[in-house]
Parts: C-alpha cells; sequence; structure tokens
C-alpha cells in the first residue's frame, strides 16, 4: 500500500515525505518571465523569483507625530513614497510577488543595541532616544508593537504580508530575512522605503554582497537628507549594487506579463 506524501517546510526549500521516503527534489514554481526597464539596462527577470522589501514606513519617520518630527526633521519627503506605494503594492499581490515590510522594532529590553546605536538617536544623553516615551503621544520610540514602530496607516498591511523586524539600518543585521529570502526562493529584490541613502541602501548593500539581485524603486523611496546624499545613491546602486527603476515601470511589466498570460 502506497503511503501518502506530506510537505514539510515552506516552498520552494520544501521536502515531501512518508514513511519511507523524503522527496529532496524541491519542485521549483512556475516561471514568471517579465521585461523590466531600468535607468542602466532592460531586464529579464521572474516574478516568481522576485519579492518587495519595504523599508521603515513607520510613524517614526513618516508621521508629524514621530520622532522624526520631534528632533526637528521635515518628515514631508520621507512621506512621497507612500501614494505610489498604495498603487504599486496591490499589483505586486495580485502577481504573486510578496510584499516584505522591513521595519524597526526593537526589543523592550534594547539589550542587542550597542551605545553606538543608542548616540545615533540620543547624541546627547539627554534627548528622547531608543526606546524613550514620544512627549506627543507616549510612544516608546522603534519599539516593537508601539505606534512609533508601527508602519503609517495610509499603508495597509495584509495578512499574507511577511513582517521582518529589525534593529540596525541593514535589515540583514541580526534579523532572519536571509533565511526568509532563501526559504522562499527569492532572488530578485525590489527596494522601497526611507532612508534611502541610509537604510534602504544598506540593505541594498547586503544584500547585493549576499548575491541577490537588487533593484531601487525610485518613486517609492526617499530621504529626509540633503539632496546630495540622494543623487549618491542613485549614482552608487547604479554603478556598483544594482539597477534603478521606478513603479510605473514595474506595472508595465506586470501588465505585459498579464496580457501574455491571457
Amino acid at each position: 500500500m502506497n503511503q501518502p506524501f506530506h510537505s514539510l517546510g515552506v516552498a520552494p526549500n520544501a521536502w515531501t515525505v512518508n514513511h519511507a521516503i523524503a522527496d529532496i527534489t524541491r519542485p521549483q514554481k512556475t516561471p514568471q518571465p517579465a521585461i523590466l526597464s531600468t535607468e542602466t539596462k532592460t531586464l529579464r527577470l521572474d516574478l516568481a523569483k522576485a519579492t518587495i522589501i519595504v523599508i521603515d514606513m513607520q510613524n517614526d519617520f513618516c508621521h508629524p507625530d514621530g520622532w522624526l518630527s520631534h528632533i526637528g526633521v521635515d518628515v514631508t519627503p520621507a512621506r512621497q513614497p507612500i501614494a505610489p506605494l498604495q498603487n504599486l503594492l496591490p499589483q505586486l499581490r495580485g502577481a504573486g510577488v510578496p510584499v516584505i515590510w522591513l521595519n524597526w522594532g526593537n526589543r523592550p529590553d534594547l539589550l542587542n543595541i550597542s551605545a553606538g546605536l543608542h548616540h545615533v538617536y540620543n547624541p546627547t544623553g539627554e534627548g528622547v532616544g531608543l526606546g524613550h516615551p514620544l512627549p506627543t503621544n507616549g510612544a516608546k520610540v522603534l519599539m516593537a508593537g508601539s505606534w512609533a514602530a508601527a508602519v503609517v496607516e495610509e499603508l495597509q498591511q495584509l495578512p499574507e504580508d511577511i513582517l521582518v523586524d529589525k534593529y540596525r539600518m541593514s535589515g540583514f543585521w541580526d534579523t532572519p530575512l536571509d533565511s526568509i529570502l532563501r526559504n522562499l526562493g527569492k532572488t530578485t529584490l525590489f527596494f522601497a522605503g526611507v532612508n534611502a541613502d541610509q537604510c534602504v541602501m544598506t540593505t541594498l548593500c547586503d544584500a547585493n554582497f549576499l548575491g541577490y539581485d537588487c533593484i531601487l524603486v525610485k518613486d517609492c523611496t526617499a530621504t529626509t537628507s540633503p539632496d546630495y546624499c540622494w543623487l549618491a545613491t542613485l549614482y552608487n546602486v547604479k554603478q556598483c549594487f544594482g539597477f534603478v527603476t521606478d513603479s510605473q515601470a514595474i506595472l508595465t511589466a506586470l501588465n505585459q506579463n498579464l496580457q501574455r498570460h491571457d
């Protein structure tokens, strides 16, 4: 009598097993080829191997009552990705491209945060730093589960989306992001969020160093830093670390892919 097989793991990094056999061939997902225009080259990519990582679109960085605004930073630029992301993310989900929300979300005890990281957010030691309550509403700065660390209400998070907390500017340090991407079989990463020259750029660089293909989505990314930081980020991504495109080019690629399958 044949024994039924059961699935273990997350596709495509999954086995099927029964009492006698472990099938470790890991059947691949059906390819979804697409053509994407970027600022330097036309890319042929596989949407089945793609995901978008949305970085730090959180109240502390993007809301007028958040931490950045509290220390005197104009958060208007950080809000610019909201509208294009509202348009792009549903289309990516519809094409089977997962959405990963990569946010600062510190432990309540801050045991994995060094003095140097504290200094970035509280350089005098007398201000409102990591884990401190915001004067406006008492939410704790970048604390997992707090209003301060939550994604801005204008961007909808769905149950099928993937949430990863980070504790450094790079989302690959001390997090499960790399393991999640490898289990899902994702090799092409779209990057969006804030700040382009800090958390987005360092995460993108580490992704490149780890062998991922990196694509910065220009209109879904922004920074509150001076304009030269933005220009240097675009230059370095195109020169060294990947490609730069925009949401309209991605939507065009998705529509062309959909038409081929109709």
